[in-house]
Protein backbone atom coordinates (compact mmCIF):
# COMPACT_ATOMS: atom_id res chain seq x y z
CA UNK A 1 0.00 0.00 0.00
CA UNK A 2 1.30 3.28 -0.80
CA UNK A 3 1.22 5.46 2.54
CA UNK A 4 2.84 8.64 0.88
CA UNK A 5 1.15 12.10 1.99
CA UNK A 6 0.04 14.90 -0.79
CA UNK A 7 3.20 17.22 -1.74
CA UNK A 8 1.08 20.30 -0.31
CA UNK A 9 0.90 18.45 2.98
CA UNK A 10 4.56 18.59 2.91
CA UNK A 11 4.59 22.04 2.99
CA UNK A 12 2.78 22.47 6.06
CA UNK A 13 4.04 23.02 9.93
CA UNK A 14 1.79 21.30 12.32
CA UNK A 15 0.12 24.17 14.68
CA UNK A 16 2.29 24.24 17.25
CA UNK A 17 -0.39 26.46 19.95
CA UNK A 18 -2.74 23.18 19.60
CA UNK A 19 0.56 21.23 20.29
CA UNK A 20 1.31 22.55 23.24
CA UNK A 21 -1.93 22.51 24.66
CA UNK A 22 -1.64 18.69 23.22
CA UNK A 23 1.06 17.97 25.64
CA UNK A 24 -0.33 20.28 28.32
CA UNK A 25 -3.72 17.89 28.74
CA UNK A 26 -0.68 14.37 28.60
CA UNK A 27 0.65 16.10 31.48
CA UNK A 28 -2.99 16.79 33.00
CA UNK A 29 -4.14 13.12 32.16
CA UNK A 30 -0.96 12.05 34.48
CA UNK A 31 -2.19 13.97 37.55
CA UNK A 32 -0.48 16.85 36.54
CA UNK A 33 -1.61 20.25 38.03
CA UNK A 34 -0.77 22.52 34.92
CA UNK A 35 -1.75 26.20 33.99
CA UNK A 36 -2.79 26.38 30.99
CA UNK A 37 -1.80 29.69 29.29
CA UNK A 38 -1.41 28.28 25.57
CA UNK A 39 -4.72 28.20 23.89
CA UNK A 40 -6.21 31.91 22.93
CA UNK A 41 -9.93 31.22 24.47
CA UNK A 42 -12.48 33.19 26.18
CA UNK A 43 -13.09 31.20 29.81
CA UNK A 44 -16.58 32.71 29.53
CA UNK A 45 -19.54 31.03 28.91
CA UNK A 46 -21.49 32.03 25.72
CA UNK A 47 -24.24 34.50 26.84
CA UNK A 48 -27.72 33.30 27.99
CA UNK A 49 -29.65 35.37 25.37
CA UNK A 50 -27.20 33.97 22.60
CA UNK A 51 -27.77 30.38 24.05
CA UNK A 52 -31.92 30.81 23.79
CA UNK A 53 -31.56 31.65 20.42
CA UNK A 54 -29.79 28.53 19.76
CA UNK A 55 -32.27 26.66 21.51
CA UNK A 56 -34.98 28.14 19.87
CA UNK A 57 -33.53 27.32 16.48
CA UNK A 58 -33.36 23.83 17.25
CA UNK A 59 -37.10 23.85 18.63
CA UNK A 60 -37.96 25.88 15.10
CA UNK A 61 -36.23 22.85 12.99
CA UNK A 62 -32.95 25.01 11.87
CA UNK A 63 -31.87 21.45 11.23
CA UNK A 64 -31.34 21.72 7.40
CA UNK A 65 -28.74 23.07 4.75
CA UNK A 66 -28.30 26.85 4.55
CA UNK A 67 -27.29 28.50 1.52
CA UNK A 68 -23.26 28.32 0.90
CA UNK A 69 -22.63 31.80 2.18
CA UNK A 70 -25.37 31.79 5.29
CA UNK A 71 -28.82 32.76 5.97
CA UNK A 72 -30.20 35.88 4.63
CA UNK A 73 -31.03 36.96 8.83
CA UNK A 74 -27.33 36.58 9.74
CA UNK A 75 -25.96 38.37 6.47
CA UNK A 76 -28.21 41.23 6.95
CA UNK A 77 -27.46 41.30 10.95
CA UNK A 78 -24.02 41.34 10.50
CA UNK A 79 -24.91 44.43 7.68
CA UNK A 80 -26.49 46.13 10.29
CA UNK A 81 -23.42 45.27 12.78
CA UNK A 82 -20.90 47.13 10.29
CA UNK A 83 -23.14 50.17 9.78
CA UNK A 84 -23.83 50.73 13.18
CA UNK A 85 -20.43 49.83 15.07
CA UNK A 86 -18.12 50.62 12.73
CA UNK A 87 -19.82 53.25 9.94
CA UNK A 88 -19.32 51.16 7.06
CA UNK A 89 -21.75 50.18 3.99
CA UNK A 90 -22.36 46.54 2.82
CA UNK A 91 -24.83 45.05 1.19
CA UNK A 92 -25.77 41.02 2.04
CA UNK A 93 -24.36 40.30 -1.52
CA UNK A 94 -21.17 41.16 0.14
CA UNK A 95 -20.75 39.15 3.02
CA UNK A 96 -20.32 35.89 3.49
CA UNK A 97 -20.03 32.91 6.47
CA UNK A 98 -17.99 30.32 7.33
CA UNK A 99 -17.25 27.77 9.79
CA UNK A 100 -14.98 30.62 11.74
CA UNK A 101 -12.79 33.38 11.11
CA UNK A 102 -10.23 30.86 10.49
CA UNK A 103 -12.08 29.41 7.31
CA UNK A 104 -12.48 33.00 6.18
CA UNK A 105 -8.99 33.68 6.10
CA UNK A 106 -8.48 30.58 4.62
CA UNK A 107 -11.01 31.08 1.62
CA UNK A 108 -9.83 34.86 1.24
CA UNK A 109 -6.44 33.63 0.41
CA UNK A 110 -7.32 30.46 -1.65
CA UNK A 111 -9.24 32.93 -4.21
CA UNK A 112 -6.71 35.77 -4.23
CA UNK A 113 -3.11 33.97 -4.33
CA UNK A 114 -1.57 32.18 -7.64
CA UNK A 115 1.83 29.88 -7.30
CA UNK A 116 4.28 32.37 -7.06
CA UNK A 117 2.04 35.13 -5.88
CA UNK A 118 3.67 37.02 -2.64
CA UNK A 119 1.38 37.38 0.42
CA UNK A 120 2.92 40.14 3.15
CA UNK A 121 2.68 38.84 6.61
CA UNK A 122 3.89 41.00 9.67
CA UNK A 123 6.09 39.28 12.33
CA UNK A 124 4.68 38.24 14.81
CA UNK A 125 2.34 36.55 12.95
CA UNK A 126 -0.99 33.95 13.71
CA UNK A 127 0.58 30.81 13.25
CA UNK A 128 -1.73 29.76 10.09
CA UNK A 129 -1.10 32.80 8.29
CA UNK A 130 1.86 31.89 6.67
CA UNK A 131 0.58 28.17 6.37
CA UNK A 132 -2.21 29.07 4.49
CA UNK A 133 -0.52 31.01 1.86
CA UNK A 134 1.82 27.79 1.58
CA UNK A 135 -1.17 25.69 0.88
CA UNK A 136 -2.26 28.09 -1.96
CA UNK A 137 1.24 27.73 -3.34
CA UNK A 138 2.21 31.55 -2.66
CA UNK A 139 5.33 33.12 -1.15
CA UNK A 140 5.06 34.16 2.40
CA UNK A 141 6.41 37.06 2.78
CA UNK A 142 7.38 37.97 6.56
CA UNK A 143 8.47 41.63 8.00
CA UNK A 144 9.20 41.83 11.48
CA UNK A 145 8.01 44.21 13.91
CA UNK A 146 9.84 44.14 17.09
CA UNK A 147 8.88 45.09 20.57
CA UNK A 148 11.21 47.88 20.52
CA UNK A 149 8.17 49.31 18.06
CA UNK A 150 5.14 47.76 20.05
CA UNK A 151 5.05 44.42 17.09
CA UNK A 152 3.90 46.92 14.79
CA UNK A 153 5.37 47.31 11.07
CA UNK A 154 5.97 50.67 9.45
CA UNK A 155 5.17 52.34 6.12
CA UNK A 156 8.66 52.47 5.11
CA UNK A 157 9.17 48.59 6.31
CA UNK A 158 5.54 48.03 4.13
CA UNK A 159 6.91 49.47 1.12
CA UNK A 160 10.43 47.88 1.15
CA UNK A 161 8.65 44.30 1.50
CA UNK A 162 6.30 44.81 -1.68
CA UNK A 163 7.55 43.59 -4.98
CA UNK A 164 6.04 43.08 -8.44
CA UNK A 165 4.08 39.53 -7.13
CA UNK A 166 2.85 41.18 -4.50
CA UNK A 167 -0.95 40.30 -4.11
CA UNK A 168 -2.35 40.63 -0.73
CA UNK A 169 -0.86 41.82 3.15
CA UNK A 170 -2.56 40.34 5.86
CA UNK A 171 -3.12 43.04 9.13
CA UNK A 172 -4.40 41.55 12.19
CA UNK A 173 -5.72 44.24 14.75
CA UNK A 174 -6.09 43.71 17.52
CA UNK A 175 -3.17 41.05 17.19
CA UNK A 176 -2.64 37.74 18.21
CA UNK A 177 -0.29 36.78 19.63
CA UNK A 178 0.88 40.14 20.53
CA UNK A 179 -2.05 42.20 21.86
CA UNK A 180 -0.96 45.15 19.65
CA UNK A 181 -2.93 47.89 18.11
CA UNK A 182 -2.32 49.72 14.90
CA UNK A 183 -4.18 53.53 15.95
CA UNK A 184 -6.20 55.00 13.02
CA UNK A 185 -3.19 57.42 12.07
CA UNK A 186 -1.08 54.04 11.64
CA UNK A 187 -3.77 52.57 9.41
CA UNK A 188 -3.79 55.73 7.26
CA UNK A 189 0.01 56.07 6.84
CA UNK A 190 0.01 51.75 5.49
CA UNK A 191 -2.84 52.53 3.55
CA UNK A 192 -1.27 55.48 1.99
CA UNK A 193 1.74 52.94 1.16
CA UNK A 194 -0.85 50.56 -0.54
CA UNK A 195 -2.76 53.19 -2.54
CA UNK A 196 0.58 53.15 -4.97
CA UNK A 197 -0.16 49.45 -5.78
CA UNK A 198 -3.58 48.86 -7.34
CA UNK A 199 -2.95 44.78 -7.52
CA UNK A 200 -2.55 44.26 -3.37
CA UNK A 201 -5.29 43.58 -1.21
CA UNK A 202 -5.56 43.80 1.52
CA UNK A 203 -6.83 41.27 4.39
CA UNK A 204 -7.66 42.79 7.57
CA UNK A 205 -8.39 39.82 10.57
CA UNK A 206 -10.23 41.91 12.98
CA UNK A 207 -11.72 39.31 15.41
CA UNK A 208 -9.99 40.28 18.20
CA UNK A 209 -11.55 44.01 17.49
CA UNK A 210 -13.96 44.18 20.57
CA UNK A 211 -11.54 43.11 23.25
CA UNK A 212 -9.15 46.30 22.97
CA UNK A 213 -7.97 48.94 25.85
CA UNK A 214 -8.06 52.47 23.44
CA UNK A 215 -11.75 53.05 22.82
CA UNK A 216 -12.84 52.87 19.40
CA UNK A 217 -11.67 50.10 16.75
CA UNK A 218 -10.00 51.06 13.90
CA UNK A 219 -10.66 49.60 10.64
CA UNK A 220 -8.62 49.92 7.42
CA UNK A 221 -11.46 49.69 5.85
CA UNK A 222 -12.69 53.04 7.24
CA UNK A 223 -10.85 54.85 4.31
CA UNK A 224 -12.84 54.99 1.51
CA UNK A 225 -10.29 55.33 -0.93
CA UNK A 226 -9.19 51.99 0.12
CA UNK A 227 -12.53 50.04 1.19
CA UNK A 228 -12.62 48.83 -2.74
CA UNK A 229 -9.47 46.37 -1.64
CA UNK A 230 -10.24 45.20 1.60
CA UNK A 231 -11.76 42.06 2.71
CA UNK A 232 -12.52 42.47 6.53
CA UNK A 233 -12.77 39.12 8.27
CA UNK A 234 -14.35 38.91 11.97
CA UNK A 235 -16.98 36.52 13.91
CA UNK A 236 -18.22 35.61 16.90
CA UNK A 237 -15.67 33.51 18.89
CA UNK A 238 -13.99 35.98 20.75
CA UNK A 239 -16.23 39.03 21.55
CA UNK A 240 -19.01 36.59 22.38
CA UNK A 241 -17.29 33.72 24.12
CA UNK A 242 -18.51 31.20 20.76
CA UNK A 243 -15.17 29.48 19.93
CA UNK A 244 -16.52 26.07 19.44
CA UNK A 245 -20.33 27.51 17.88
CA UNK A 246 -17.73 28.19 14.38
CA UNK A 247 -19.24 31.04 12.38
CA UNK A 248 -16.72 33.76 11.12
CA UNK A 249 -17.46 36.23 7.63
CA UNK A 250 -16.43 38.34 5.33
CA UNK A 251 -17.17 41.92 4.51
CA UNK A 252 -15.73 42.62 1.16
CA UNK A 253 -16.13 43.07 -2.68
CA UNK A 254 -18.19 41.30 -4.34
CA UNK A 255 -16.51 39.72 -6.65
CA UNK A 256 -14.00 38.01 -3.67
CA UNK A 257 -17.16 36.92 -2.13
CA UNK A 258 -18.46 35.42 -5.65
CA UNK A 259 -15.03 33.79 -5.37
CA UNK A 260 -15.01 32.51 -1.73
CA UNK A 261 -18.49 31.47 -1.91
CA UNK A 262 -17.54 28.92 -5.29
CA UNK A 263 -15.19 28.01 -3.09
CA UNK A 264 -16.42 27.12 -0.04
CA UNK A 265 -19.79 25.49 -1.89
CA UNK A 266 -17.06 22.87 -2.65
CA UNK A 267 -15.89 21.50 0.22
CA UNK A 268 -17.96 22.61 3.31
CA UNK A 269 -21.21 24.75 1.79
CA UNK A 270 -22.52 26.70 4.40
CA UNK A 271 -22.16 26.65 8.44
CA UNK A 272 -24.16 25.34 11.02
CA UNK A 273 -27.45 26.10 10.51
CA UNK A 274 -28.02 26.55 14.70
CA UNK A 275 -24.82 28.61 14.84
CA UNK A 276 -26.09 30.81 12.41
CA UNK A 277 -29.19 31.52 14.21
CA UNK A 278 -26.80 31.93 17.40
CA UNK A 279 -24.70 34.56 15.86
CA UNK A 280 -27.64 36.51 14.62
CA UNK A 281 -28.66 36.74 17.92
CA UNK A 282 -24.77 37.54 19.04
CA UNK A 283 -24.95 40.14 16.40
CA UNK A 284 -28.12 42.03 16.96
CA UNK A 285 -28.69 41.41 20.37
CA UNK A 286 -27.73 43.19 23.74
CA UNK A 287 -24.36 44.00 23.87
CA UNK A 288 -23.40 44.77 27.11
CA UNK A 289 -22.16 41.10 27.69
CA UNK A 290 -19.20 42.35 25.17
CA UNK A 291 -18.38 44.88 27.24
CA UNK A 292 -18.69 43.13 30.82
CA UNK A 293 -15.77 40.63 28.70
CA UNK A 294 -13.87 43.11 27.75
CA UNK A 295 -13.39 44.93 31.13
CA UNK A 296 -12.49 41.49 32.83
CA UNK A 297 -9.60 41.11 30.27
CA UNK A 298 -8.71 44.48 30.53
CA UNK A 299 -8.37 43.66 34.48
CA UNK A 300 -6.23 40.73 33.32
CA UNK A 301 -4.32 42.30 31.35
CA UNK A 302 -3.23 45.10 34.06
CA UNK A 303 -2.64 42.03 36.42
CA UNK A 304 -0.22 40.11 34.45
CA UNK A 305 1.48 42.52 33.11
CA UNK A 306 2.38 44.05 36.24
CA UNK A 307 3.74 40.75 37.42
CA UNK A 308 5.67 39.81 33.97
CA UNK A 309 7.46 42.94 34.67
CA UNK A 310 8.80 41.43 38.04
CA UNK A 311 10.55 38.58 36.33
CA UNK A 312 13.88 39.58 35.83
CA UNK A 313 14.91 38.87 32.25
CA UNK A 314 11.42 39.56 30.90
CA UNK A 315 11.21 42.14 28.67
CA UNK A 316 7.45 43.05 28.56
CA UNK A 317 5.48 46.02 26.56
CA UNK A 318 1.64 46.95 27.12
CA UNK A 319 -0.96 45.38 25.29
CA UNK A 320 -3.52 47.25 23.65
CA UNK A 321 -6.31 44.65 22.92
CA UNK A 322 -6.90 40.63 22.83
CA UNK A 323 -5.59 38.70 25.29
CA UNK A 324 -2.32 37.91 24.84
CA UNK A 325 1.33 39.11 26.48
CA UNK A 326 4.07 38.70 24.58
CA UNK A 327 7.10 38.93 26.53
CA UNK A 328 10.90 38.95 24.99
CA UNK A 329 12.85 35.96 26.55
CA UNK A 330 15.95 36.16 24.71
CA UNK A 331 18.00 36.96 27.78
CA UNK A 332 17.61 33.99 29.15
CA UNK A 333 19.30 31.73 25.93
CA UNK A 334 22.48 29.78 26.85
CA UNK A 335 21.39 29.62 30.28
CA UNK A 336 20.69 26.58 32.19
CA UNK A 337 18.90 24.80 35.38
CA UNK A 338 22.31 22.12 35.21
CA UNK A 339 20.11 19.40 33.42
CA UNK A 340 18.48 21.80 30.85
CA UNK A 341 19.83 23.78 28.53
CA UNK A 342 17.54 26.65 27.21
CA UNK A 343 18.87 27.89 23.65
CA UNK A 344 15.35 28.86 22.02
CA UNK A 345 11.66 29.59 22.99
CA UNK A 346 10.80 26.37 22.20
CA UNK A 347 13.02 25.14 25.00
CA UNK A 348 11.75 27.79 27.44
CA UNK A 349 7.89 27.16 26.82
CA UNK A 350 8.57 23.49 27.18
CA UNK A 351 11.22 23.87 30.13
CA UNK A 352 8.05 26.58 31.73
CA UNK A 353 5.68 23.41 31.28
CA UNK A 354 7.53 20.12 32.20
CA UNK A 355 9.26 22.03 35.10
CA UNK A 356 6.89 24.86 35.98
CA UNK A 357 4.21 23.59 34.70
CA UNK A 358 2.70 26.42 32.68
CA UNK A 359 1.60 25.57 29.35
CA UNK A 360 2.58 28.68 26.72
CA UNK A 361 3.83 28.79 23.47
CA UNK A 362 7.22 29.20 22.20
CA UNK A 363 7.51 32.20 19.57
CA UNK A 364 9.49 30.57 16.78
CA UNK A 365 5.85 29.77 16.18
CA UNK A 366 4.77 32.93 15.46
CA UNK A 367 7.79 34.27 13.61
CA UNK A 368 9.46 35.46 16.56
CA UNK A 369 11.59 33.38 17.72
CA UNK A 370 12.92 35.78 20.79
CA UNK A 371 9.39 35.57 22.19
CA UNK A 372 7.08 33.25 23.84
CA UNK A 373 2.91 33.81 24.25
CA UNK A 374 0.96 33.56 26.65
CA UNK A 375 -3.09 33.73 26.82
CA UNK A 376 -4.53 35.79 30.13
CA UNK A 377 -8.15 34.73 28.87
CA UNK A 378 -8.03 33.21 32.61
CA UNK A 379 -9.08 33.47 36.03
CA UNK A 380 -7.06 36.19 38.30
CA UNK A 381 -6.32 33.42 40.40
CA UNK A 382 -4.88 31.38 37.79
CA UNK A 383 -2.74 33.97 36.62
CA UNK A 384 -1.28 35.16 39.82
CA UNK A 385 -0.34 31.69 40.60
CA UNK A 386 0.95 30.66 37.03
CA UNK A 387 3.25 33.82 36.88
CA UNK A 388 4.69 32.80 40.38
CA UNK A 389 5.19 29.35 39.21
CA UNK A 390 7.08 31.18 36.16
CA UNK A 391 9.23 33.38 37.99
CA UNK A 392 10.23 30.75 40.48
CA UNK A 393 11.01 28.27 37.46
CA UNK A 394 13.19 30.75 35.77
CA UNK A 395 15.14 31.71 38.79
CA UNK A 396 16.59 28.35 38.43
CA UNK A 397 18.68 29.79 35.16
CA UNK A 398 22.06 30.00 36.01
Amino acid sequence: MNTQLSDRLSRLAPSATLAMSQRSGELKAQGVDVINMSVGEPDFNTPDHIKAAAIKAVEDNYSRYSPVPGYPELKRAIVEKLKRENGLDYAPSQILCSNGAKQSVCNTIMALVNAGDEVIIPAPYWVSYPQMVLLAEGTPVIVEATIEQDFKITPAQLEAAITPRTRAVILCSPSNPTGSVYSRAELEALKNVLLKYERIIVVADEIYEHINYVGEHASIAQFPDIKERVVLINGVSKAYAMTGWRIGFIAAPEWVVKGCNKLQGQYTSGPCSVSQKAAEAAFAGPQECVEEMRQAFERRKNLIVELARQIPGLQVNNPQGAFYLFPKCSSYFGKSDGDRHINSSTDLAMYLLEVGHVATVAGDAFGSPECFRMSYANSDENIVEAMRRIKETLARLK
